[in-house]
């Protein structure tokens, strides 16, 4: 993979829902390639770290101050402060144990994988630049 074709790819990522046509189209070609590449970084960290980061969701209930409204003597309506319970939502990152032997064979199976979707990622981004030349240079 090319030098020229993975800061390709990495601009089409941040840029794929407003880009120009042309970044459009190789974001739209390249999806599985980025995924597969994300995959691989992924288990490369838990590799280098020993274990991995699993999330999960925890909701609690707090107080909270809630807008209530309070009709003035004179008619008017004002909004006031009440205590309240609320659900409050939290992600919590967490460690797991790994199997290095198991996260070394899906590194290898994910580096083949995206071995054999590099050429088709590239002959896709020339399509792409064939198919939606860009006027003007655009950094």
């Amino acid at each position: 993979m090319t030098r020229n074709l993975t800061l390709a790819l990495l601009g089409c990522l941040a840029m794929a829902a407003c880009g120009t046509p042309q970044e459009q189209c190789i974001a739209r070609n390249t999806h599985e390639y980025r995924v597969v590449q994300g995959l691989l970084a992924e288990v490369e960290g838990n590799l280098a770290r020993g274990y991995a980061w699993h999330e999960r969701e925890i909701t609690r209930t707090e107080w909270r101050d809630c807008p209530v409204p309070v009709r003035m003597r004179d008619g008017r309506t004002r909004w006031a402060g009440r205590p309240c319970l609320r659900d409050v939502t939290d992600t919590e990152r967490y460690r797991v144990a790994i199997d290095p032997a198991t996260e070394g064979r899906k590194a290898d199976n994910l580096r083949a994988r995206l071995k054999a979707l590099g050429g088709p990622a590239d002959a896709a981004v020339r399509a792409c630049r064939a198919a939606y030349p860009e006027t003007g240079a655009r950094r």
